[in-house]
């Protein structure tokens, strides 16, 4: 079901907890929210639905991609800046980035996965893992 994009930077600064099996149809909710926005926006934290899980949306070599509790377990040294912007603010921030990342994550069918991630998508996975911790750029 598509949501709303929450703007309230009270619940936004929240920090997520994991999520479980139970929390699947936030899962899909995040991934219908994203379709339906991806027109103007790349990834999408379950925070910016109302849900204080660890789940991410994120539009990887054109398709959506969730990542259940997502790690960052290992990134390059090659730090860039960039602006970045978000549904859940108006405007845009300056922010630093690392070029690439290894995440393990859970798939949508909870499965455990590893990816490695450059430029435009590491820049979405750790834009989205900010929300986690109720980092608004």
């Amino acid at each position: 079901m598509i949501k709303e994009i929450v703007k309230d930077p009270i619940f936004l600064s929240q920090k997520s907890e994991k999520a479980t099996k139970e929390d699947l149809q936030a899962v899909t909710d995040l991934a219908d929210t994203l379709h339906a926005n991806r027109e103007r926006c790349v990834g999408m934290a379950a925070n910016m639905i109302g849900i204080r899980k660890t789940i991410l949306a994120a539009m990887i070599s054109g398709k959506v991609q969730i990542m259940i509790n997502p790690e960052i377990t290992a990134h390059s040294a090659v730090e860039y800046e960039t602006e970045e912007g978000c549904l859940s603010l108006n405007g845009t921030r300056k922010i630093k980035r690392w070029k690439s990342i290894t995440v393990t994550y859970l798939d949508k069918n909870f499965k455990k996965k590893k990816g490695i991630f450059r430029d435009f998508e590491a820049q979405i996975i750790q834009h989205e893992m900010n929300h986690f911790d109720g980092i608004i750029i």
